[in-house]
């Protein structure tokens, strides 16, 4: 399918983009050996078998299905316009991060996607979308001890 692929590359360059941001931040010689580093490392490695994982379901996928690839349908230019549109919000959402901090930012970015993927459930995806954020930023600054971007919020 088309759109797996464009999803595959898509999400190649957004890790190669993340492996290249975690290059920059800052480590220091003294104190914890595995550094700022060591959790998005990991992330970005679960990116990518993500990726893998994928490539290998198309691969196979495509072997036991025996049939010719057909041309894009109607459907596959939806696929398409979603991945599109998503890759447009997350590139919105590394530009006003800074801006507005991790935990306003990220809400409204779970918001948007959960409305889109999770049609007619509103106060689910306001729940799940603000309490991920804003428990997620404090298990990191408070539990781990790191800096996310605190914004327009106070603490």
């Amino acid at each position: 399918m088309k759109s797996d692929r464009a999803i595959i590359v898509c999400a190649v360059l957004l890790a190669a983009l993340y492996f290249f941001a975690i290059g920059q931040i800052p480590t220091r010689d003294i104190g914890d050996p595995l550094g700022p580093k060591a959790i998005p490392r990991i992330l970005g490695v679960v990116l990518l078998l993500s990726v893998g994982m994928l490539a290998l379901e198309m691969v196979f996928a495509k072997k036991n299905s025996g049939a010719k690839q057909e041309d894009a349908t109607p459907e596959d230019w939806g696929h398409s316009w979603a991945v599109g549109a998503i890759v447009v919000l997350t590139i919105l959402y590394f530009l006003v991060f800074e801006l507005l901090g991790y935990a306003i930012s990220t809400s409204i970015y779970l918001l948007i996607l959960t409305f889109c993927f999770n049609r007619g459930r509103a106060t689910m995806n306001v729940l799940t979308s603000v309490l991920f954020s804003f428990a997620s930023y404090f298990m990191f600054t408070k539990l781990f001890g790191a800096q996310l971007a605190p914004g327009l919020l106070p603490f």
